[in-house]
């Protein structure tokens, strides 16, 4: 799927978090400036959370409130640790996985241990400003929900 503006990948976040639940996990890969915060704007939005999402890079880890509440999480900082896993497992995002959406930025290869299932969000960007997002499933029901999201 190509998304031509930031306003575009906003409104498929919105899409998206019709289709999320409690105790989703969400993995954003894509480089620096690919739209991942834009995306977790527009999921937040979607979810009714309070206040505004900003990229968590220096707070590693965010709690919003909302009808669903969202965990929005940035493990950019974490890749140059020793064990960049236990850093994870210390910020202790299981402990509001079953309450939550947890999104994670930059988590490829940290995190999925924190769910069997999962939904991987890869979004690139291209000369010209375009976003291309696959979605990828990981267990459960993650393609019946994406085949869901194809027929919104």
């Amino acid at each position: 799927m190509k998304l031509t503006t930031v306003e575009d990948t906003k409104a498929f976040g919105r899409r998206l978090a019709g289709i999320l639940r409690a105790g989703d996990l969400v993995l954003l890969t894509g480089p620096l400036g690919a739209g991942k915060t834009a995306l977790v704007q527009g999921i937040g939005a979607g979810l009714e959370v309070v206040g505004a999402i900003t990229s968590p890079t220096f707070v590693i880890a965010r709690v919003h409130r909302g009808r669903t509440p969202l965990v929005h999480a940035d493990a950019y900082r974490l890749g140059d640790k020793p064990d960049p896993r236990a850093e994870i497992d210390d910020l202790d995002l299981d402990a509001s996985a079953d309450d939550a959406v947890t999104v994670v930025e930059w988590g490829d290869g940290l995190v999925e241990q924190l769910n069997d299932e999962y939904l991987q969000v890869r979004i690139d960007r291209l000369d010209d400003d375009i976003r291309v997002v696959e979605l990828v499933p990981h267990g459960g029901d993650w393609a019946a929900r994406l085949h869901e999201l194809g027929n919104q």
